[in-house]
């Protein structure tokens, strides 16, 4: 299948201004030539005179399969079914809201991939971690505290989701990360600090030791992939750097001192804005335990002087939301967010082509090139005079997943 996509204003995600009244053809999957006036070629011409189109948003720190009610979910109140709906609904609106691409950072695993790559549940495309390499009773363990720390977690269902996995001391980091490779990850994630949403720990606290994460960073490289980690405080983000991490979600807190460590070995960060500003905006839907309000903080004031650190080092910044529970409809309220801090242009870059260098897939997605995944959206607004209006899935028309039409809501 052949289509043309002409007329609209084309942000490609790599280039510093727009293309106006730019052409895409797309041949097949792929992305064939983009250009201005009509490419030439047969096609079926689709218009989009007055809209911007953009490469397919990426969302790349996501958490799919906490897609319910968490105290619910992790309660053992809800069946199979009722979980793995609301994880299709979640996909769907994701995809739906023109993120086309998405890391899991914990949450799946190969099931749900393999049920998306098949057709069968509309979705975008997922990298995963699986399960989360864990610290017993760090962030991420969630079991109760009146359990047995290695009992079998209530809310972890093979084939669906996939929940922190303990493992203390290097020989059970190695197993736990084969594991996890196992069950379908495509890079490691771990939790390096004490988290918001945790029982049993503070945001001060550190988590692994260096050699654990090293231990974790090794078997990375040997599937040719590599480890990001959760990180709320310095301390942290610094032994996951020298342990050889690629990456840091979060990032709160990081210092002029820590940024340039990042930067001169290539480290990135992913800030996670939006889940600091749902915690505040609409605490009670996620349906977390009381006491986690408390621990919110001024998380989002430690992530903005992270993210303004890094950036001045010249660290690349990604997008990511860090959304839980039912209602995960506010993806692009990160572009907004970041728009505010870095200019709308690198803000949608971060959201595009960023992300795609970090998550070592720039020649898949993550810009309107040729050769790349045909994953396009189009907005009937201009995303450089009104970033905030990204928080509206509605404002987008349409919605292109390697060639396919998967959403036109046009006028």
């Amino acid at each position: 299948m052949s289509l043309l996509l002409t007329g609209a204003t084309i942000i490609d995600g790599l280039a510093p201004d727009p293309l106006p009244r730019g052409s895409v053809r797309v041949d097949g999957e792929r992305i064939a030539e983009v250009g201005t006036g009509e490419v030439a070629g047969d096609a079926d011409v689709v218009d989009l005179s007055g809209l911007t189109l953009l490469p397919g948003l990426i969302d790349a720190h996501v958490h799919l399969g906490y897609a319910s009610e968490m105290r619910a979910m992790l309660n053992n109140e809800l069946s199979i079914a009722e979980r793995a709906a609301d994880i299709f609904r979640n996909l769907n609106e994701t995809l739906q809201a023109g993120f086309t691409a998405v890391r899991d950072c914990g949450g799946i695993d190969h099931g749900v991939i393999r049920t998306v790559g098949r057709g069968l549940v509309p979705g975008p495309r997922i990298w995963a971690s699986a399960s989360p390499l864990v610290q017993c009773g760090g962030h991420g363990h969630l079991g109760s505290p009146f359990l047995p720390p290695d009992a079998t977690f209530a809310f972890r269902v093979r084939g669906l989701t996939a929940v922190g996995r303990i493992s203390d001391g290097p020989d059970e980091v190695r197993k736990a990360a084969r594991e996890c490779f196992r069950q379908g990850a495509t890079f490691l994630k771990m939790a390096v600090t004490g988290g918001v949403v945790s029982l049993t720990d503070s945001l001060g606290d550190t988590q692994f030791t260096i050699e654990e994460i090293a231990t974790a960073v090794a078997e990375a490289r040997a599937r040719n992939t590599y480890v990001t980690v959760h990180a709320h405080n310095v301390a942290g983000i610094r032994n996951a750097v020298m342990a050889g991490v690629e990456c840091v979600e979060h990032g709160t807190g990081i210092d002029e001192e820590t940024a340039a460590m990042m930067a001169e070995r290539g480290v990135s960060v992913v800030p996670t804005l939006t889940i600091a500003q749902d915690l505040v905006d609409n605490f009670e839907r996620h349906g977390l335990p009381p006491q986690i309000r408390d621990r919110v903080g001024d998380t989002m004031r430690g992530m903005t002087d992270g993210l303004l650190a890094a950036r001045a080092a010249g660290v690349p910044v990604g997008s990511g939301s860090d959304l839980i529970g039912p209602v995960q409809e506010r993806r692009g309220l990160e572009i907004a967010l970041k728009a505010r801090l870095l200019g709308a242009m690198e803000a949608i870059k971060s959201a595009t082509s960023v992300n795609a260098r970090i998550m070592r897939v720039a020649d898949k997605v993550g810009a309107i090139e040729a050769g790349r995944y045909a994953d396009l959206v189009a907005v009937d607004f201009d995303p450089l005079a009104e970033p905030d209006r990204f928080e509206d899935p509605d404002r987008v028309v349409l919605v292109v997943k390697g060639g396919r039409i998967v959403k036109d809501t046009r006028k």
